[in-house]
Order: C-alpha cells, then sequence, then structure tokens
C-alpha cells in the first residue's frame, strides 16, 4: 500500500476515533478503542468481524472498515500527488503580450520542475493534431486557426500532482469564470484568448508531450530545490 493510500485510510480513522470521543453515549467502548487502533496501526487490511452477531463487534468492523472506505473515495486525490508530466503551452497571446516570464515564475514558485521548452509556429495540420477531440464542435477551424497564427511555448513540467495542480494554476477556461490569483484570473479577459493551455488528465499529458516533443527533447535531472520542496517522504 503507498504512503498516499496509508495517510488518507489514516485521516478516516482519526476523524473516526474524534467522533467516538464527542460521542462516547453512542459508541462502545470497543468501538472506540477500535477507533483508536485503526488510527494509530491501520494496515490496510479488515478483521473479519463483520459475521459477528454481536453490536459492540459489527461496530467495531464498520470503525475498521471506514478507511478503506475513505481511500476510494479519495482515490483521486492520492493519484494527483504521484509525480508526473504535464504538457502546457503558452499561445500566441500570451507570447505576444510578454507574458512568458510570469507564467514559467507561476510554475516555478509553486515548485515544478520544467523539463522541457520551445519556442514554434505551430502549423494548422498540426494545430488539427493538438484539437483532435475537439474536431466535430463548431468552434474547431476558429482555435486550429489561432494556435496556428504565431508562435507558441511549448512546455513539459514535472512534479507531483503537477497535473491537477497546473490546471488549478491556470484557471477555468473562460478567464471571467477564474478565481483571482490564477493565470487566466489575473492575465486573461475572454475565452478567445485566454493565454495558456494545460493537460487535463494522465492520457492527454501523455498524448500531448508524445506531440509537441521528441522523447531526446525531454530531460531528467535532479533539482537542487527538491529536497526543500518535497523533504523525506
Amino acid at each position: 500500500m503507498s504512503s498516499e493510500i496509508y495517510r488518507s485510510a489514516s485521516r478516516a480513522a482519526r476523524s473516526l476515533l474524534s467522533y467516538a470521543s464527542k460521542h462516547k453515549h453512542l459508541v462502545p467502548s470497543k468501538g472506540r478503542t477500535a477507533a483508536a487502533a485503526a488510527a494509530v496501526s491501520f494496515k490496510g487490511t479488515l478483521p473479519a468481524l463483520a459475521s459477528s452477531t454481536n453490536a459492540s463487534n459489527r461496530w467495531i468492523a464498520g470503525a475498521l472498515a471506514l478507511p478503506a472506505a475513505a481511500y476510494m473515495l479519495q482515490d483521486q486525490e492520492a493519484h494527483a500527488l504521484q509525480m508526473e508530466r504535464t504538457f502546457i503551452a503558452i499561445k500566441p497571446d500570451g507570447v505576444q503580450r510578454g507574458l512568458i516570464s510570469e507564467i514559467i515564475e507561476r510554475f516555478e514558485r509553486k515548485g515544478f520542475k520544467l523539463v522541457a521548452i520551445k519556442l514554434v509556429v505551430p502549423s494548422k495540420a498540426f494545430a488539427q493534431k493538438h484539437y483532435y477531440d475537439l474536431k466535430d464542435r463548431p468552434f474547431f477551424n476558429g482555435l486550429c486557426n489561432f494556435l496556428s497564427s504565431g508562435p507558441v511555448l511549448a512546455m513539459v513540467w514535472e512534479g507531483e500532482g503537477v497535473i491537477t495542480y497546473g490546471r488549478k494554476l491556470i484557471g477555468a477556461t473562460d478567464p471571467q469564470k477564474s478565481e483571482p490569483g490564477t493565470i487566466r484570473g489575473d492575465l486573461a479577459i475572454v475565452v478567445g484568448r485566454n493565454i495558456i493551455h494545460g493537460s487535463d488528465g494522465p492520457e492527454t499529458a501523455k498524448n500531448e508531450i508524445n506531440l509537441w516533443f521528441k522523447p531526446d527533447e525531454l530531460t531528467n535531472y535532479t533539482s537542487n530545490q527538491e529536497k526543500w520542496t518535497y523533504g523525506v517522504n
């Protein structure tokens, strides 16, 4: 069991223990003991107590099962904490507005690592490959025309949860709906000029990185800041 799964399960067990302590009149003493044990030493296995006819034992079984259920519900969160790579592109409007350093700085300040970068002017045919999943949308042709209208800064960033949290840094597709503090929320106004693109999932990230970069254009190195960003896990 990964450390992420263990942490999710332990958090659920500690929440259960807190509830048990505050509602002692509702929770049997054996149940409180089980909750405490789960919070301290849950290892991902469940005791075979569910078939017991004793009410306290049934409650204990439920107490120990809760962390596992919590893990399943938090599976997406655990996945987001994996070391991964994502594709980020500053679109022609972002390049022309001189926002390259501003955008790169935000990813660097977060603690993510730049592993590939290049400035290119994509052809319309290439833009059609990039937006292939939107080919049936009425705005597809306009998207491709715009992406191929000028230089694009293509990048690959690496870090724990960089796909999910990179999207949070970018903000909603519509800048009007993006929170202040996000890239689009601070630097863009309309959807058609939202300055930046980011992969929306692991499969998309893999496909977009392979489309924009050759394998030998991706670098592998250890950044000096990693020990200060992640610590000892």
